[in-house]
């Protein structure tokens, strides 16, 4: 049984998953959403991966360097001891841009001995389709693909090329050096060139962790989470991923395997919204520049989710080549969800539009372009937030009346006042009161179950789902409402088992769910604080610090038996909910008075 124990490298070009062993086992270049070049994490046998496997090893240590993304493995053998420093390098040009090539460097920090080792190279470009043929061409290996598609990959070393393709034994005596490039290099590449690149990304990081906003507790959880999502940002455009990586299964042996390597609305903007509270202004900025470009027209509709270029068009089909993680097939690349309607969207949009018109005022860049973004939303909401749509959980057979969505169409209307009245546009503040205060009576009318004494998942439906958790954090009802804490304790009874969450529990498209969404377990967690449950709820918040991989990064769902990560990694979703549940934490005290009181409770 496999366990998602890897760790991350990216410089927001694209990035590549390292297994505990120090093998990369999923990369995909130039960019994020460009084919495989090692997808191991899919397919055992013909994925393809990177490894370096010692003659002598008696045991591994893994960590990143503090407040980088710097990964380290460290290799203890009989013969000797060495690291592997894995990073791909982002650092700041002299013209003030950022220099971030497609590029792995591995760099082989000796410490002692002689160790013996093997370097097992072997990429399959193109999603493994083809075989890859690999040849030494002056100072590097070059591979290329014998069939379909042409593409092609450069691994250059100061170890013995021939040795490496051979994959004959090494002695590593001194300071060396792999680097995996998508493009032939231009200048000599030594070990003094790739030491010079880890300085200066160790720099960069440590430059932007230091940037990030300081808390009395949890700090290194939160600048990990934090340090996790930078990476998931395309620099490009601004875009911002939901995962790294396609079809890692949130059941093993199910079909519930998706292409995560695309922005979601919804999910970019929560982590727009997180990373703005810990001084990261210029990902704002630079995700907000993105919307407005894919949003040209007053009559643009807009998508539930887009390629990380503005991409409209993410055609799904399968590589019925591959077997799967853990043999859970299909593999999918493209994702048909981007047809699906969801209301929610908009709700959270505005609700970071909102946010920065807040830190800004009308002097952010392009504030006349989000304002008619604004005006253009509200009129989206106003003809359809009355018409049942897929929801946040993307159910693809059946439209219903989701509660969450009606609940951020009033989180847009209520953005879209604010908004209006911190930009004096006094012409559209009543009429879109009347509207917020109507969606709102709707919800309180239709979605609130006396049964079950809780807002339920959908109007007229029985069903409890976690989603409406966020109803609080949106401002939508107080932490102290008793319909709300009351559907926090429902919710709670209904949906969590061994100390995770489900989503919902009732049937959808692909059976039941089973197996626990971790951003779930940390919104109740949340929730629990905030109606007075602290105890409780700092119990179950150090238990789901419990539950990430070694390196302290978390996948998109938990096995409510073993707790091992299931579904795709990093995931967005989950680092900031961690996040916000950790600023709630730290921001609050539990007293003596409190613990009694709940105890009492």
């Amino acid at each position: 049984m496999k366990n998602l124990n890897y760790g991350i490298i990216g410089n927001c070009r694209s990035a590549a998953l390292i297994s505990e062993t120090g093998s990369i086992e999923w990369m995909c270049l130039p960019q994020f959403d460009s084919s495989s070049v090692f997808a191991k994490i899919l397919d055992d046998n013909v994925g393809g991966s990177f490894e370096v496997v010692p003659t002598f090893l008696e045991q591994i240590k893994q960590y990143y360097i503090p407040r980088t993304n710097i990964l380290v493995t460290r290799f203890i053998c009989k013969d000797g001891i060495f690291e592997i420093h894995d990073f791909m390098p982002r650092y700041q040009t002299e013209s003030g841009g950022y220099y971030l090539p497609p590029d792995v460097v591995r760099y082989f920090n000796h410490i002692e001995g002689e160790p013996e080792l093997v370097v097992k190279y072997n990429p399959r470009l193109e999603y493994a389709r083809f075989s890859t043929h690999n040849i030494i061409e002056d100072c590097y290996i070059k591979s290329t693909t014998e069939k379909g598609a042409y593409d092609s990959l450069y691994l250059y070393s100061g170890f013995n090329l021939q040795s490496i393709l051979d994959e004959r034994p090494l002695k590593l005596t001194e300071d060396n050096f792999c680097l995996v490039s998508y493009n032939q290099k231009l200048l000599p590449q030594d070990v003094r060139r790739e030491k010079l690149k880890l300085e200066r990304t160790k720099v960069y990081w440590l430059n932007w962790a230091e940037r990030t906003t300081s808390f009395k507790k949890y700090e290194d959880a939160i600048v990990r989470s934090a340090l996790t999502l930078k990476m998931l940002s395309f620099d490009k455009s601004g875009a911002i991923l939901a995962a790294l990586t396609t079809s890692l299964p949130e059941t093993v042996g199910e079909e519930r395997n998706w292409d995560y390597r695309f922005c979601w609305i919804r999910d970019a903007s929560m982590v727009v919204k997180i990373m703005t509270s810990l001084g990261h202004f210029r990902m704002a900025r630079h995700y907000l520049n993105f919307i407005i470009d894919i949003l040209p027209d007053k009559d643009e509709k807009m998508q539930i989710m887009y390629g990380i270029r503005g991409e409209k068009k993410l055609t799904e089909q399968e590589l019925t080549h591959l077997s799967g993680y853990e043999n859970s097939a299909p593999v999918r690349i493209g994702n048909a969800a981007y047809k699906q309607k969801q209301n929610d969207i908009y709700g959270i949009l505005l609700d970071v539009i909102f946010q920065h018109f807040e830190i800004y005022s009308v002097s952010l860049e392009h504030s006349e372009e989000l304002w008619t973004i604004t005006r253009n939303i509200i009129k989206v909401v106003e003809t359809n937030w009355k018409k049942p749509d897929r929801g946040i959980w993307e159910i693809r057979n059946e439209n219903k009346h989701f509660t969450f969505s009606k609940v951020l169409c009033w989180v847009a209307v209520d953005r879209a006042v604010k908004i209006a009245t911190l930009l004096k546009r006094d012409l559209y503040i009543k009429p879109w009161s009347k509207l917020r205060d109507t969606i709102k009576e709707d919800i309180h009318q239709y979605a609130w179950s006396d049964s079950r004494q809780s807002f339920t998942q959908a109007y007229g439906s029985n069903d409890l789902d976690a989603s409406v958790l966020l109803m609080e954090s949106y401002g939508f009802i107080s932490a102290n409402d008793q319909r709300f804490v009351d559907t926090v304790l429902a919710i709670q009874k209904d949906l969590e088992h061994n100390g995770l969450m489900y989503r919902y529990k009732n049937k959808d498209d692909f059976g039941t769910p089973k197996s626990a969404f971790t951003i779930c377990s940390f919104w109740l967690t949340n929730s629990l604080y905030k109606i007075g449950r602290k105890k409780e709820a700092l119990e179950k918040f150090h238990a789901l610090l419990k539950y990430s991989n070694h390196l302290g990064l978390y996948s998109e769902d938990l096995d409510f038996e073993t707790k091992r990560m299931l579904g795709n990694f990093p995931q967005a979703y989950s680092h900031l909910a961690l996040i916000e549940t950790a600023i709630t934490i730290s921001n609050g005290e539990l007293t003596e008075e409190e613990e009694i009181k709940e105890y009492i409770y």
